[in-house]
């Protein structure tokens, strides 16, 4: 899998599946997971409602609608608790989970946010180590491109750091 690095705003890629960074209602939020329900449009939320919810370290596919995407993947993501509560491996099953969505949604390419490291609190340095190694050990055919969306430069920063310690 290629994977490349992308400062920008998730909502506006041209993917076949961004990631959103949810809740577990999935009925929408700040951050991210805000963003990306203001650009789908209202059709994402009553998706979502159908869904019933969502485990931390799960996901669950919606259609894209007004977003350039064709696919969200609600991916829901461990709150910060120190690290000795399983946030690690919840973490690094929400990036998994999402691949197997999105090959099963036979998409191509696949953008990430930076999930947990909001309101959720998780360390950025640490989030972005599982991301990358998560991505790196994925060995199916699709997708085959993943997109790790950084906003903000401090954050391509920490993405790019964790890619360099990965190809070491």
């Amino acid at each position: 899998m290629r994977i490349e690095v992308i400062e920008g705003d998730i909502t506006r890629l041209e993917v076949d599946a961004v990631v959103n960074a949810a809740n577990r209602s999935l009925l929408g939020g700040g951050g991210v997971d805000g963003a990306i329900h203001r650009a789908a449009g209202p059709r994402l939320l009553d998706a979502c409602r159908a869904l019933g919810g969502c485990e931390t370290g799960e996901a669950k596919l919606t259609p894209g609608f007004d977003l350039p995407a064709r696919f969200v993947i609600h991916a829901v993501g461990p709150v910060w608790r120190g690290g000795a509560e399983g946030e690690a491996d919840l973490l690094a099953a929400c990036y998994r989970n999402a691949l197997a969505l999105a090959a099963e949604a036979e998409c191509r390419t696949i953008a990430f946010p930076a999930i947990s490291t909001g309101v959720y609190g998780y360390p950025a340095d640490e989030a972005a180590r599982i991301a990358v190694g998560v991505l790196t050990a994925h060995d199916a055919a699709l997708p085959e491109t993943a997109c790790l969306v950084a906003f903000g430069a401090a954050a391509r920063r920490t993405i790019e750091t964790a890619l360099a310690e990965a190809a070491q």
